[in-house]
């Protein structure tokens, strides 16, 4: 919001709210939303009002988009460092891998974030891993944000309002993770009218409504998204070894919406989504069956107590868990895993006068973790695998900061987050000797305490205005990070196990600085910032040698794991271009990331299988007219990190590999360029020639033709466009792993030995029709 033709103005929370203080008099309020029409208001201040604005969407027309998309100088002006906000209308216009428009591809082309390689959705931020990234659905938080084994996220773009990223000095009221916030808000539907939008895709198809349950009062709005490729690859499978074999994934996402009177508002949001894969081989009689998927759910209640004081109470359910289910004959084998949230949380925030912005919140989830449990049955007979393990903790935040403008030219963000986990029973404790043989056990009841942990959490940012375009800023946060994801692959997969920090399992920490300078040009047209972090990590967890996720029966699965340290540093250079008909923007990230461990690589530090030291995005939307927009991205990256074997030996008459140190391997860079088109047919034309066509039809019948009425009622609302893109366009034959094959004989001298590289996808083109009304 600003007050036109002055220097003043505001933004609001995630949820819309804001407050202002202004001397009395006539003002012209200016209220933007990026992909809305703006909306202009005349107010006669004389004592504290109350406004309701409700935006509406923009139409196609270029210069309405104009103004609706106009930025102002907040990247400037505010006390964040790393904070990226997008706008769908803006990820849209994004070439997408199969048509499928994804947050988290999007948000990995912004400097400081790198992907994990094609087939992959997890991101690592600033030297973090995939699970030090707290990830937020309407402040539900989703496990694992992944379809069809990483290459699509759960997040559905026509169900998404706002994307807002903290990869930097993370706000106090967020909290759990180490590295960023990705905090996603659903849309609310449409109080005024209904609205239908939907796509056909090449592997998926989506649907969305929204409307009024009561006419400026209550909306909803439900998004599904199904993937039929189960379908379309079935007559290819059938005929192949891999006959029996079935995939798709769904999910669902709602949303109501309603207002009990101008103080007092309701909502709930849910979101339900599921991968299935199976295979059934009739003639061997075995079958598989591999579900997983999360579902989560928001209950919040907004309250305006005055208008400089707003509050949001949660009650919030989240729940991700894996299951693989075999069975051959008469032997069955079933292998679960998961988490499951109970939540509450509870905001606000204060603007005392113009100066500070105060919040103050609460927030508390009671965790219930399912490490890997395995049981089996042949016939009538079970197998004994032990009890099956499940670990329950208290997770609890306390917070207080202030956005305080301590002159024009400095301002300081400063805040404080206290936090404290406790694991809790039953619980069994298997002690071991030193030989690693269990000699003992400690039971605890219901709710006794087994391990307890406290954090103090400062967060500190500050910015310096040089000039109205030009700003220094500075940071540093310590985050403490109670849960854990156990990987023992080098990208996430379903089978990742999360796990609470223990009397063995201590919780990660870290620290964070960071310097900026951001500077803007002709009149915020250009945005342009370079910032620079170092950030330490203790506590950090791996598998041990050897250690798989199934060793926990009649064990702990804590006693699986290994303790080491990590740090990271780099420098992030960043230009956007905001407004005109060619948009975009080009990052680029110097980085390095390193990790040690006592138990790993002979204690000495390694690069981390995520380090890059060169990461290159240039991302172009270019608006050639009202019915063509081009899209281009090309990302370049230094290779990815492994270890493979430097040499072989023979151990009792077997061949084995001598592996070298961890991560000394470098794959070949990464580089693709894919691009999109998108043709939108004119509207006016098609009214025009229906027209024409009812005149040459009236004339051939003889009728008078001035009578003829076309209304545009049934055209007004509907929209559709066609977008065709391509995927990898110069068929980079980019590295997903390598492995090696020998061939000869190891005794007589003629063993060779040769290392392949697998490769995902060449170019890939796809097609999709979207369409509203």
């Amino acid at each position: 919001m600003n007050l036109k033709n002055t220097k003043f103005g505001t933004i609001s929370d995630i949820n819309g709210n804001f407050s202002f203080s202004a001397s009395k008099g006539k003002y012209s309020l200016l209220f933007t939303y990026i992909g809305y029409k703006t909306i202009k208001q005349e107010i006669k201040l004389s004592q504290d009002i109350t406004l309701n604005i409700s935006f509406t969407q923009s139409e196609t027309d270029l210069e309405e988009v104009e103004v609706s998309t106009t930025k102002t100088d907040e990247n400037v002006k505010s006390t964040q460092m790393g904070v990226v906000q997008l706008e769908m209308s803006e990820i849209k216009k994004i070439p997408a891998f199969m048509g499928e428009v994804d947050v988290l591809k999007t948000i990995q082309l912004l400097p400081g974030i790198k992907n994990a390689g094609d087939g992959n959705t997890g991101f690592y931020v600033r030297g973090g891993g995939p699970d030090q990234n707290l990830i937020l659905l309407d402040g539900a938080n989703i496990y694992n944000a992944s379809h069809l084994l990483g290459f699509f996220s759960v997040f559905n773009g026509d169900a998404v309002k706002s994307v807002d990223l903290y990869k930097g000095n993370m706000p106090a009221q967020y909290g759990g993770r180490l590295s960023s916030v990705l905090d996603i808000s659903l849309k609310e539907g449409d109080d005024k009218a209904f609205h239908v939008d939907g796509g056909i895709g090449v592997i998926a198809s989506r649907l969305t409504i929204q409307g009024p349950l009561i006419k400026n009062k209550a909306a909803f709005i439900i998004s599904a998204r199904r993937t039929y490729l189960d379908a379309l690859v079935k007559p290819y499978i059938d005929n192949s070894d891999f006959k029996g074999t079935s995939y798709f994934f769904y999910d669902l996402n709602a949303k109501l919406n309603y207002t009990i009177n101008n103080k007092n508002r309701l909502f709930l949001s849910g979101y339900y989504g599921r991968d299935k894969f199976k295979f059934v081989d009739a003639e061997g009689g075995f079958n598989a069956d591999i579900p997983w998927g999360n579902a989560a759910a928001t209950l919040r209640w907004n309250h305006i107590f005055s208008p400089k004081l707003f509050s949001n109470m949660s009650l919030i359910f989240t729940n991700y868990d894996f299951s693989f289910g075999a069975a051959q004959q008469d032997f069955d084998l079933i292998i679960k895993s998961g988490i499951t949230d109970y939540g509450f949380k509870y905001d606000l925030n204060y603007y005392p006068n113009s100066r500070h912005n105060v919040k103050v919140g609460l927030n508390y989830i009671f965790h219930t973790f399912v490490p890997t449990t395995v049981s089996a049955q042949q016939g009538s007979t079970v197998f004994d695998f032990g009890k099956k393990i499940k670990l329950y903790s208290h997770d609890v935040g306390v917070y207080v900061s202030d956005d305080w403008e301590i002159t024009q030219k400095l301002q300081m963000n400063i805040g404080l987050r206290f936090t404290n986990f406790t694991q809790i029973g039953p619980f069994t404790r298997y002690k071991k000797d030193n030989f690693g043989v269990i000699n003992d056990t400690v039971n605890y009841n219901t709710n006794d305490i087994v391990a307890n942990y406290n954090g103090l959490e400062p967060r500190l940012s500050a910015r310096y205005s040089l000039t109205k375009k030009l700003s220094l800023k500075a940071s540093y946060s310590r985050n403490f990070q109670y849960i854990h994801l156990a990987t023992i692959s080098s990208v996430s997969l379903p089978t990742d196990v999360w796990m609470p920090s223990t009397e063995i399992i201590k919780p990660q920490e870290s620290n964070q600085y960071a310097l900026g300078i951001f500077r803007n040009f002709k009149e915020n047209i250009f945005e342009t910032s370079i910032e620079v972090y170092y950030k330490t990590m203790s506590n950090q967890i791996e598998y041990a040698e050897g250690s798989q996720p199934s060793d926990n029966i009649y064990d702990n699965p804590d006693n699986a794991f290994t303790y080491g340290k990590g740090w990271a540093y780099g420098a992030e250079f960043f230009i956007k271009k905001n407004r005109g008909k060619l948009t975009g923007w080009i990052g680029y990230t110097l980085s390095w990331t390193w990790r040690q461990f006592d138990q790993i690589n002979y204690g000495q530090k390694f690069l981390a299988k995520y380090d890059r030291r060169h990461d290159v995005s240039i991302v172009l939307m270019y608006d050639a007219s009202k019915k063509w927009n081009f899209g281009m991205v090309w990302i370049y990256g230094s290779g990815n990190r492994g270890t493979l074997p430097n040499g072989f030996f023979l151990y009792e008459g077997s061949l084995s590999n001598d592996y070298g140190l961890r991560n000394s391997y470098q794959f070949i860079p990464y580089h693709r360029l894919d691009l999109n088109v998108t043709f939108t047919p004119d509207r006016t034309k098609k009214l025009e020639k229906r027209k024409r066509t009812l005149i040459n039809q009236y004339i051939e019948q003889g009728k008078d033709t001035s009578n003829i009425q076309v209304t545009k009622s049934w055209m007004k609302n509907f929209s559709n466009s066609f977008t065709l893109s391509l995927f990898n366009v110069y068929n980079r034959y980019n590295p997903y792993f390598i492995y090696l094959t020998r061939e000869g004989d190891f005794n007589n001298g003629s063993l060779k030995v040769g290392a392949k590289q697998v490769s995902l996808f060449p170019i890939l083109p796809s097609l999709t029709w979207n369409f509203k009304f």
